[in-house]
């Protein structure tokens, strides 16, 4: 059939007045949909349209499109249930949406909810009318909270949003939790006489109340494309979340059918836990073996439970969804084997593992735990940065301890740490496109640590081997091991000095606190790293003094990576570099934000002019050139701090000023 007839039928059918409804009540094996991403049809008619994957979209609409026009009104009703993988941590949402096309090839899983991209979101040509119900708040979205029902148009960006819930007879508001797992109903309603759009959600066992949630005046005439489509999209991030649609019913230009509740397909039972095997072991089969079997299977009972035995206290019980077993984690990683071995530091090892049950790749990083804080205030701290979402940072997904090591566990990223692309002649180096994107990432990362999430979160580590790359190379921040905590507006507490050598601000080796602006100092270290290929510190080579060396010269393009080739705009690498010096002054104050950061990056604002003469780059708490010989180093740290200055620095104090004569010389 072609184009035109394709267009004088639905034009047809307009005039004709005729309305298009539909309804599944009794599953979805008949209804054909129009299917993509991980979405499927269970053997007993449920559509679902997420699994146990992580970062995966899924789509279902209906196959047929609808014959709307400016004046159409339109109805809907369909039940849903959100089921995440921990009782108190969701996944992402799910959204009933109008769209003009059937498929979004370009749309991202994750916060995007399978809809739309970084680049289309928000733009009038997406002709998208979509009702969110969503279980994460992303702030680059202004979501209101964790657990919302919002109206979006053309964006994310909610036109109206309001809390989950329904009003009763009483008009009392009830609140309702999305990832109950329990089936739940929702009706949309457009009123294209009066321009009106309610949406009203409620239990499934209660029939559709009078007052909706939420209602928006909105025409959708110049939304809704002519014809469009109608259907489902969702989305699975970091934590493993199910989406089932167990019903629906539509019409154009009147009220969609009522589903009857008792004929819909019947949702997975909510099984508990599989009781682990340590506790079976040691069960008393007195009456079935003999007192030789019973010895042994003692003797075995108390072996295993010494074997994955571990510390829980009273007030880790409200961190249980947080928890992992030990044994879940032991086998995850097939016994932590050196073959498992990702990666080991001054901070711990970090293994490979597949979680047992759910196969789900993870690395799984043991650490000696040494914080001043108490054991309770450190595991308090580890919860609270579990709760980061930002597709730029790696997600803590919970922690074990166990005879005083603490096991943290994290997104797996299967092309490892950046600094492996970076340094050592790397079989796989990486383009300028690809460091550009990785560097805005990480600082986009970082200003949601330091202005954007509910506290304050100085990272203390930001370096290359802390910055992993998923599938396709985007970078994400990781390793919050050393991370700290602290209300906006307050100042932090810390008094250890925490960090790697070359990454450490000058005034943390004095003062002991790391602030953000101590963040930054790393950051610009780190962005010299990504452009150099060099690493902060070889022998006497410092990376920073260097390019301050080039620059001073007019030559700072002369220190990129001569790996990078041809392929990049010379004009971006040398943003990056001067950026790479302000984060590195030596005096805090000078230093930008993060926010101010990322506006460099994206060019919304031009880069300052760098003063002359510079503050010089500092190094390790002293000024390169400002001491003349190594006594007067201990001096001036001794009488401005309380603390040690590490040996690893003095070494490197000792050797650069010896350097220092021997040029001048």
């Amino acid at each position: 059939m072609s184009v035109k007839l394709v267009a004088m039928v639905f034009l047809l059918v307009a005039a004709s007045g005729e309305d298009t409804s539909f309804i599944f009540n009794n599953g979805f094996q008949s209804a054909h949909l129009t299917m993509d991403g991980i979405s499927e049809i269970t053997p007993n008619g449920l559509l679902q349209l997420t699994n146990e994957t992580r970062e995966k979209r899924a789509h279902a609409f209906y196959p047929n499109p609808i014959a709307f026009t400016p004046s159409s009104s339109f109805s809907t009703a369909f039940v849903f249930a959100i089921r995440p993988e921990y009782p108190t941590l969701s996944g992402h949402g799910i959204v009933f949406l109008v769209s003009p096309e059937k498929a979004l090839p370009g749309a991202l899983p994750t916060q995007y909810l399978g809809l739309f991209n970084d680049t289309n979101n928000g733009n009038s040509t997406n002709h998208v009318f979509a009702v969110e119900l969503d279980t994460i708040q992303n702030r680059e979205f202004d979501d209101i909270n964790d657990n919302h029902v919002g109206i979006d148009i053309n964006s994310l960006r909610s036109a109206h949003s309001t809390p989950a819930g329904y009003y009763d007879e009483g008009s009392q508001l009830k609140n309702m939790s999305l990832i109950s797992g329990l089936p739940m109903r929702v009706w949309v309603d457009y009123d294209g006489g009066k321009k009106q759009i309610s949406v009203t959600l409620a239990p499934i066992d209660i029939n559709k109340p009078k007052t909706p949630l939420l209602t928006l005046s909105q025409d959708l005439s110049h939304i809704i494309k002519y014809p469009s489509y109608v259907g489902f999209s969702s989305s699975t991030g970091s934590i493993l979340t199910s989406h089932y649609v167990l019903g629906w019913s539509f019409k154009l230009n009147g009220e969609a059918q009522n589903l009857v509740i008792s004929e819909l397909p019947k949702l997975p039972r909510l099984g508990g836990r599989k009781q682990s095997m340590v506790l079976l072991i040691g069960l008393p089969l007195l009456s079935l073996c003999s007192i030789f079997a019973v010895i042994l299977s003692i003797f075995y009972y108390m072996y295993r439970k010494k074997k994955f035995s571990e510390i829980q206290e009273e007030w880790e019980q409200e961190y249980g969804a947080h928890r992992f077993k030990y044994k879940a984690l032991y086998v995850a990683t097939k016994g932590f084997k050196d073959r498992e071995l990702l990666g080991s530091g001054g901070f711990g090892s970090v293994y490979r593992g597949t979680m047992p049950t759910s196969k789900v790749e993870v690395a799984v990083k043991k650490i000696s735990h040494e914080s001043r804080q108490g054991m309770r205030e450190f595991i308090a701290e580890i919860v609270s940065i579990g709760r980061l979402r930002h597709r730029n940072l790696i997600s803590l997904l919970g922690y074990c301890r166990r005879k005083g090591e603490l096991i943290l566990v994290y997104d797996f990223m299967p092309n490892g740490s950046l600094d492996k692309y970076l340094h050592n002649q790397p079989r796989v180096t990486l383009n300028w496109m690809q460091r550009f994107r990785i560097i805005k990432g990480v600082a986009s990362g970082l200003c949601y640590l330091h202005e954007e999430w509910e506290q304050v979160v100085v990272h203390r580590d930001i370096k290359a081997s802390n910055v992993l790359l998923d599938s396709e190379f985007n970078g994400r921040l990781g390793d919050f091991g050393l991370a700290r905590l602290y209300d906006h507006g307050s100042d932090p507490a810390t008094t250890h000095v925490a960090g790697t050598l070359g990454y450490v601000a000058p005034e943390n080796t004095i003062t002991g606190k790391a602030t953000t602006k101590s963040d930054v100092f790393a950051f610009g270290t780190f962005l010299l790293e990504v452009v150099c290929g060099k690493r902060p510190i070889e022998g006497e080579f410092i990376l920073v003094n260097w390019v301050y060396g080039l620059w001073k010269k007019g030559e700072i393009n002369k220190a990129k990576d001569p790996n990078l080739g041809t392929e990049y705009k010379a004009e971006e690498v040398e943003l990056v570099l001067k950026l790479g010096l302000m984060c590195s002054n030596s005096k805090a104050e000078y230093r930008p934000s993060m926010r101010q950061v990322v506006q460099y990056l994206n060019m919304e604002v031009p880069l300052p002019d760098l003063p002359l003469p510079l503050s010089s780059p500092s190094c390790y708490g002293f000024t390169y050139g400002s001491y003349e010989n190594f006594e007067d180093v201990r001096m001036s740290f001794a009488s401005s701090s309380r603390t040690s200055i590490p040996e690893s620095i003095l070494s490197i104090w000792r050797s650069l000023i010896s350097s220092r004569r021997q040029h001048s010389g």
